[in-house]
Formats: structure tokens, sequence, C-alpha cells
């Protein structure tokens, strides 16, 4: 208690300070809103417009994507056990080999790829290709191998 007497006109001064360091701080803010008003009020109206603009922006670039999953049932049959038409076959006349590359040629592969597989040289896979163009009636690989397909000799 001592200390309160003691300093008692110290405190009361300095509080009476404060006050007055109060006041014209607020009289200060309050003549700085007033004569500049005009400047504060467009600058909040630009902060408010660009946050609305940045907010828009990233509504408008969010991607609208939806994932729906759709859930059916199939039914899957078995593919009947293929069986080569051996009649067909022997009208074709094809030999051994040309049935290998017929087989090798439904497969996609290239003349090359066919030539290494049957250890043949490339002019002899050629060969063979041609005989069996001629023997099927066919101008092509595509037609060859559908031919083949609908004769039911490779599967």
């Amino acid at each position: 208690m001592t200390f309160l007497k003691d300093f008692r006109h110290i405190i009361f001064y300095g509080l009476i300070l404060a006050t007055l360091v109060f006041t014209l701080k607020w009289l200060q803010w309050k003549f700085l809103i007033v004569d500049n008003a005009i400047d504060i009020y467009i600058g909040l109206v630009a902060v408010f417009f660009t946050a609305l603009g940045i907010w828009v922006a990233t509504q408008l670039v969010k991607p609208k994507v939806e994932t729906v999953i759709v859930e059916k049932e199939i039914k899957v049959t078995q593919p009947e056990e293929f069986t080569i038409n051996k009649t067909e076959l022997k009208k074709l006349h094809l030999n051994n080999r040309e049935y290998e590359v017929l087989q090798l040629l439904a497969k996609g592969l290239s003349n090359a790829d066919i030539a290494t597989n049957l250890f043949l040289s490339l002019s002899t896979i050629k060969t063979h290709i041609s005989n069996l163009y001629f023997k099927m009636d066919v101008k092509s690989r595509t037609q060859a191998i559908t031919k083949a397909k609908n004769l039911k000799i490779i599967g």
C-alpha cells in the first residue's frame, strides 16, 4: 500500500496522459477518415470486387466432372471349341508349309517375322504367300485371313 501512496501522483498523471494520447489519436483517425473518405471507399470497393473476381474465376475453372459407376450384368457365353474343317482345307490343296504361313499371317506377323519363326528366307516366305493368294483366290492378307476364318481352316 505504501507503494501506491508514494507513486499515486505519478500514476494519476500517467493515466491523464494516456487518455489525452488516446483522444488525440482518435481525433486524428476521425479527420483522416473524413479527409480521405472517398479514397477509402474506392479502395474497399476495389478489394471487394477483386475478391469477387477471384471467386468467380475459380468457379468457372473448376472441372465439372461427375463420375457415374454403372453396374450391369453381362452374360458371357463360352466360345465353342474350334475344329478345323478338313474338307475345305483339302479343297484348297495347301501344303503343310503354306498352311503354317497362313496361320502365322492370321497372328499378324510380318513376312520377316514369319521367315524368322519358320527358319526360311524372306523370298521363300513371299513365294508361299503368293501361292496362298493364288490357291485361295484372294489379293491381300486381310482377304486371305477372312476367307480362311469363314472356311474354318484357322481359328
